[in-house]
């Protein structure tokens, strides 16, 4: 994943967009980078490792060696950004969030250009920003350029950009799958990925740009330079899981958002006949699946407890490491039991989503061995069938990494994949034995996901507004 912030101010704005970025410290595991243009410096950039500290500790003190009164910052999981450009555009800085799924394409439509070269990392990958710098430069002017990027990309960019005259472009992906907000202070102007970031750093939240939609961020305001389009996809998995509690996106709020769709996730056990009161304790597998299992909590009547809380003081994210058995042992070390919530108790879960399962199956593990009497399981989401195309989320090598994949291909084979839309439904007969597979596999006495139907409910947007393709694999 990653994010963005930006400030252009008639004030120092490097603090304020150090602060800003760190906020999206949960969206990213790999590289932190700042910006920023001061008239006599002119551009600057910094960009540093953080897969092994978190981006304030890299950063930190950063107003010493950095100066202008506008500045951008990201957190990255992809390419090291943001980068510096001299170009037939102009000279720049810029950074992006997203993913380009047709990168060879346009790789080649680049070489036989204008352009003629990029530079190549280790392994002769090409930085995912410079290449859509390339195509920015395909034009004269930032803003067509932009634009044009933007119709070439197959998958999701959003860009933000920094002029050598202070001025920030700020452009949301052309089908809106990720957000960009924009704020408004005196003397200045900010923009952002996660809405919180820009209140807490002083701004009054204006508008999400919408889809396409390129704005030019002067200290004065805000003003559109490409009017958005009609259709939007926001990626409806950022409600569930990526998204900070605090942040709003389209104006519905995260929290609010896995409240309800506990609760839905609790009506529907209620009305499927489970007994519910059989249960001793609610909670949510930490951090994200923890909502979810208040508001399940709340709707069923059970208690909400934390029978295990994680040790975040020195492993903050469990995803940090870049070994798969690293990440599994990290995980499994961060697990401390409350033993009095735990011991001979029937217990109930919920956890925002079951992607490839390793994890999980720790967990259980962890919890009989503290001495569990039965482990009930909830998915916040829909069973995952398919990997997405347009953010970092669920994409692996093979669509067989996936849990559900693995378990319909050991249940049917080949034919199984014609029949995923029967598998993702628990009222039908492949859908029942995939559920008591998949319980049976992991250790716990029951299992089940929130329908497709369930996750747009509590969302309340529009279903043709989200994308949904993971679940569906509709676009």
């Amino acid at each position: 994943m990653g994010g963005f912030f930006g400030i252009t101010s008639k004030h120092e704005a490097v603090l304020d967009v150090y602060f800003g970025t760190d906020y999206h410290s949960h969206l990213g595991t790999k590289t932190g980078g700042l910006a920023a243009y001061d008239e006599e410096l002119g551009l600057q950039r910094v960009i540093h490792n953080i897969e092994n500290s978190p981006f304030r500790t890299k950063f930190g003190g950063i107003t010493n060696s950095m100066k202008g009164k506008a500045a951008i910052g990201c957190i990255s999981d992809t390419d090291p950004q943001p980068l510096l450009f001299h170009s037939v555009c102009g000279t720049y800085a810029i950074m992006t969030t997203g993913i380009i799924n047709n990168q060879e394409e346009i790789i080649d439509l680049v070489l036989k250009g204008a352009h003629g070269h990029l530079g190549a990392r280790t392994g002769g990958k090409i930085n995912q920003t410079e290449l859509i710098a390339a195509l920015i430069s395909e034009k004269d002017d930032l803003v067509e350029g932009i634009r044009y990027a933007q119709e070439v990309i197959d998958g999701t960019a959003c860009i933000l950009l920094l002029k050598d005259d202070g001025t920030i472009l700020a452009a949301r992906d052309k089908n809106g799958r990720l957000p960009v907000r924009v704020g408004k202070a005196k003397g200045s102007t900010a923009a952002s990925f996660e809405s919180f970031a820009l209140s807490k750093m002083g701004f009054e939240d204006q508008r999400d740009l919408g889809p396409g939609e390129i704005a030019e961020l002067t200290p004065d305001g805000i003003k559109t330079v490409v009017e958005p389009g009609k259709c939007m996809k926001m990626c409806a998995f950022l409600w569930s899981y990526y998204g900070y509690p605090t942040t709003t996106y389209e104006g519905v709020n995260v929290e609010m958002m896995r409240y309800a769709n506990g609760r839905i996730l609790a009506q529907h056990d209620a009305e499927s006949g489970f007994d519910v009161q059989s249960v001793d304790y609610v909670g949510g597998v930490p951090d994200s699946g923890t909502p979810h299992a208040i508001g399940y909590a709340n709707e069923s009547h059970v208690p909400f407890a934390r029978a295990f809380i994680k040790y975040t003081p020195t492993w903050a994210r469990s995803f940090m490491p870049q070994t798969q058995d690293e990440r599994n042992k990290i995980a499994k070390m961060k697990q401390i039991p409350v033993t009095e919530l735990i011991k001979d108790k029937n217990l109930l879960f919920v956890d925002d989503s079951i992607v490839r399962g390793t994890q999980l199956r720790e967990t259980v593990d962890f919890l009989y061995a503290n001495g569990a009497k039965s482990v009930h399981m909830r998915s916040a989401c829909p069973p995952i069938m398919y990997a997405c195309k347009y953010l970092n989320f669920s994409r692996n090598n093979s669509e067989m990494d996936l849990l559900s994949r693995r378990v319909i291909a050991e249940l049917e084979g080949a034919e199984g994949m014609k029949h995923l839309e029967e598998y993702a439904d628990g009222s039908t007969e492949r859908g029942k034995k995939f559920r008591r597979t998949i319980a049976e596999k992991m250790g716990f006495e029951t299992l089940d996901f929130q329908t497709l139907d369930g996750v747009i409910e509590s969302i309340g947007i529009d279903r043709c507004k989200l994308c949904t393709y993971c679940w569906n694999g509709e676009e």
